[in-house]
């Protein structure tokens, strides 16, 4: 499943963003306040909404109020998501839009929350999934979809709460195929926030397949490829010694008290030295790598600013990691204040935010005349960005 196209309204600084054929790595630079880190939180926003609901979803970011766009808590929050995915052997162009709204006692509910895409190659999309304040149908026929509307069948429910999601019962269903591929693709999605502070602790035994959000798993997951894929952790321990000159083992150890530690070997040194001494880029470039060699990558990923505590010169090699992830994993948006890591990015991939009004405009940089021309007569995009030429530029859609 691939995003294509994404819509935001109503969303704090995100009062009307669209982005059109999105690609498989995308990258979103500007100035600190342009919007970035809300772009996402939609995510996050969204994961929670599912494991959750709405209501304590908005909760966690401030409330309805906080969230919804300074001046506009009288509009619903729009989120509409267009992705690709196969049903009955036919790729379909599918569409999930939410809306969310506060009724008079300010209480969230969902205004609306439908799944569509088109039946054939003309007319109009068909709604597949549509609910309202707790109530709507699901198709549960969807692979009769070429068959008149009277064939399909209509399973109509009434969900325990109006701030429920439909895809979140619905979707463990395989019967409903769009709702369970949407769920399952956010339910898997990752939205890093990473912390270095928890990625050097110590954890108790157990099992994890999958690195944490906060990276707070990483010696579980390290431990976890050792004995179950010893082919990506040699993957992986390849490439860490080539960005990490010096070091040349990882490993763990199980302590008396039933808890793992990293253990990090430097040549230089008889014995090894255990995470929390080893310096944060040492830590960061790991946690990447086995997040990015993950035997079952996630279908989304999205990473702020990966540029922090990394030595510049392995910036580039990170923007490459990033992008094969991309081509065999998944989707993955980053954002970035580094004109380094923007040097390594290609101008399809690139996006410029800006406030103007109070309000976030997303700009596709490949769209920008003078900037593709920049480009096309040598120079990178981080040059250009030190310099304020994609600040001043004039920008088109």
């Amino acid at each position: 499943m691939k995003i294509e196209r994404i819509h935001i309204k109503n969303f704090r600084a995100l009062y009307d963003v669209e982005l059109r054929d999105v690609p498989s790595l995308a990258v979103f630079v500007g100035e600190n306040g342009s919007g970035k880190s809300t772009l996402f939180n939609v995510f996050g926003f969204l994961k929670d909404a599912l494991k959750n609901n709405v209501s304590t979803a908005l909760q966690v970011i401030g409330g309805f109020n906080e969230v919804a766009t300074r001046g506009h808590c009288n509009e619903p929050i729009v989120i509409e998501i267009q992705f690709r995915m196969t049903i009955s052997n036919v790729e379909r162009l599918v569409t999930y839009r939410l809306e969310i709204f506060t009724d008079e006692h300010g209480i969230p509910f969902i205004q609306r929350e439908i799944l569509r895409y088109k039946r054939g190659r003309y007319g109009s999309p068909f709604h597949f999934l549509d609910f309202n304040k707790g109530r709507g149908y699901a198709i549960s026929n969807e692979e009769d979809f070429d068959k008149p509307d009277e064939a399909l069948t209509k399973d109509e429910q009434t969900l325990e709460s109006s701030n429920i999601l439909a895809i979140k019962g619905l979707g463990q269903f395989q019967r409903f195929k769009a709702a369970s591929a949407f769920r399952s693709l956010i339910e898997n999605w990752h939205v890093s926030d990473f912390h270095i502070t928890a990625a050097r602790q110590r954890v108790e035994a157990g099992v994890a397949e999958h690195l944490s959000e906060s990276g707070d798993n990483l010696p579980l997951v390290t431990r976890n490829l050792y004995e179950r894929d010893s082919e990506t952790f040699a993957q992986i321990l390849k490439k860490f010694r080539e960005r990490i000159p010096g070091m040349s083992e990882v490993t763990t150890v199980v302590t008396q008290d039933g808890h793992v530690l990293l253990r990090f070997q430097d040549g230089s040194f008889k014995d090894p030295f255990i995470a929390r001494y080893v310096s944060d880029g040492t830590i960061k470039m790991f946690a990447y790598l086995v997040l990015l060699h993950d035997p079952n990558p996630h279908p989304f990923l999205c990473i702020e600013e990966p540029e922090n505590q990394l030595y510049p010169k392995l910036l580039g090699a990170l923007v490459e990691e990033l992008r094969d992830y991309a081509k065999h994993g998944g989707q993955v948006f980053v954002s970035t204040h580094s004109p380094d890591v923007l040097n390594h990015v290609e101008i399809d991939e690139a996006f410029f935010l800006k406030k103007e009004n109070g309000a976030t405009k997303v700009h596709r940089l490949a769209a920008d005349k003078q900037v593709k021309a920049l480009i096309d007569a040598g120079d990178k995009l981080g040059w250009l960005w030190n310099q304020d030429l994609l600040e001043r530029s004039n920008h088109t859609t």
